[in-house]
């Protein structure tokens, strides 16, 4: 029995000595000019940029708004729950009862893998002082929070009035996009991954496609990246190139669902997929999960204005009006299709929707997140009907709804684009200024590309190591994964 556990043994043994080393580093309460956080972070200074000091020579930190901590925090929490909570009843929901549990499993086992890999490794790959000055990925400088503050704003990252916001908020804000964009990809492997595989994939995933496109396109350096690459522009090589993603259309939606993709048609159909009913189970989970994600999501989206500034509130209403029309929208196309007002098709069309506004929200007026609403539902509905015809076994259709909803709102971002909403955005092509709808079609292009790519090389050679493969047995499958991958069943009656 102790040789079993040796690896799990050693496991604790590494993170205890990780987490003690970082607490010793970042345990000081007073910075001093030479300390190595302090490049990264904001301090008080004069009009020629030299800092200002106490009479103990200590750095004095620039102002924590409180509003905007609060906020940021309370946004935080809001798209925590859009995971364990709201993701997980959504998947659940949709899925046959004798997989129930494991959906759920996998997709809640995300948010405590994620939290970890994010916190050793994953912050500093995506959001850390860029490696060599390439704007492809990040250094391992911030690894275990090192040198990421608790107590003082980041000098590069907050809301269109500066960095207001301690930096280990924004890191803890990140931290759950992280969390929820692998768990997205549990709709299109569902029923017939084997959870021991899965968790793995999951660590995998997380490092060499979020981080990478994270970084691309979200990270933002000091001056000449901390002043070791002269001349940097500053961003991620999509963030320099012009590309506007407010919330995470391109790096959270457009990197699940088409990895998604890849993923379904790398594990095959399920056993009687277009035979035998595969249909939801439990269509009030199903709504439940929808309404606790659009609640949700309004913490994803007005949130990423990184304070509580005005571009949150524009954010915070984009996301309402778009996902509102996409619901109706919805609604008409599939009563209309089939002749019936579906639930799930009203519940699908309200995640489509807040998919397609993600990367709009800070950006755009509610005129025209009326028309993304109404796109968003054209174009997922007519990419699920696509894969039926196809008999693609995405279980759950992560691509259909996440994969194109990503894609659709992260072109229409590049038409609709507004920067009187966010000063650092600019306008679209639909105001005068045309590169934006390239400048957008290439790092979502970019991403969905790259996305692919990796997640196929992944699923290739974990499949070719993984004793009898990735995927369960036909007898497993048959019986279901809740009672042969766990031991339990969703609903017990006796």
């Amino acid at each position: 029995m102790f040789r079993k556990n040796i690896p799990i043994f050693m496991l604790v043994g590494i993170l205890t000595t990780m987490t003690v080393t970082s607490a010793y580093l970042v345990s000081a309460s007073a910075y001093k000019p030479d300390d190595p956080a302090a490049k990264y972070h904001c301090w008080a200074s004069d009009a020629s940029g030299n800092y200002n000091l106490t009479a103990e020579g200590d750095l004095i930190p620039c102002e924590i708004d409180s509003g905007d901590n609060a906020w940021m925090m309370t946004a935080s929490a809001l798209v925590l729950i859009m995971t364990p909570g709201g993701l997980a009843i959504f998947y659940g929901g949709l899925s046959r009862q004798k997989n129930a549990v494991s959906t759920l499993h996998m997709v809640f086992i995300t948010t405590g893998i994620v939290a970890v890999q994010w916190v050793l490794w994953g912050y500093s790959l995506a959001f850390g002082p860029d490696a060599g000055g390439y704007g492809f990925i990040g250094t391992l400088d911030w690894a275990g929070l090192n040198d990421v503050l608790h107590d003082v704003p980041s000098i590069a990252y907050g809301g269109i009035n500066g960095t207001t916001i301690p930096h280990q908020t924004y890191m803890i804000f990140q931290m759950m996009f992280a969390i929820i964009t692998p768990a997205l990809i549990v709709a299109s492997l569902a029923e017939r991954m084997k959870f021991s595989a899965f968790v793995i994939f999951v660590v995998l995933w997380a490092t060499f496609v979020y981080d990478f496109a994270a970084h691309w396109t979200w990270e933002i350096t000091g001056p000449d990246n901390y002043g070791m690459n002269t001349g940097y522009c500053g961003f991620g090589w999509t963030g320099c190139y012009g590309s506007l993603d407010f919330a995470g259309g391109t790096v959270i939606h457009i990197t699940s669902g088409w990895s998604g993709l890849v993923i379904a048609l790398m594990l095959g159909r399920r056993i009687g997929y277009g035979k035998v009913p595969m249909e939801p189970h439990n269509i009030s989970l199903v709504v439940l999960g929808a309404a606790l994600l659009w609640f949700g999501w309004f913490g994803f989206n007005a949130g990423s204005a990184g304070a509580a500034a005005t571009n949150a509130t524009s954010a915070f209403v984009a996301t309402q009006v778009a996902t509102g029309m996409a619901v109706v929208t919805w609604s008409l196309l599939s009563w209309a299709h089939t002749g019936r007002a579906s639930t799930v098709g009203a519940a699908s069309g309200a995640v489509a929707g807040l998919v397609a506004i993600t990367p709009a929200s800070g950006f755009v007026s509610p005129m025209s997140a009326l028309v993304i609403g109404i796109a968003a539902s054209v174009a997922c509905y007519a990419a699920v009907m696509f894969k039926n015809s196809r008999k693609w076994d995405d279980a759950l259709d992560t691509w259909g709804v996440h994969g194109i909803g990503g894609l659709t709102g992260a072109l229409l971002t590049g038409m609709f684009a507004e920067k009187r909403f966010t000063p650092w955005g600019d306008n679209g092509l639909v105001f005068g200024n045309p590169p934006q709808l390239l400048e957008n079609a290439v790092g979502a292009f970019a991403s969905l590309a790259w996305a692919m790519g990796i997640t196929a090389i992944l699923i290739k050679i974990m499949d070719k190591v993984w004793p009898g493969g990735i995927r369960v047995t036909p007898k497993e499958e048959e019986i279901g994964l809740d009672l042969t991958q766990h031991g339990e069943r969703a609903y017990v009656s006796e």
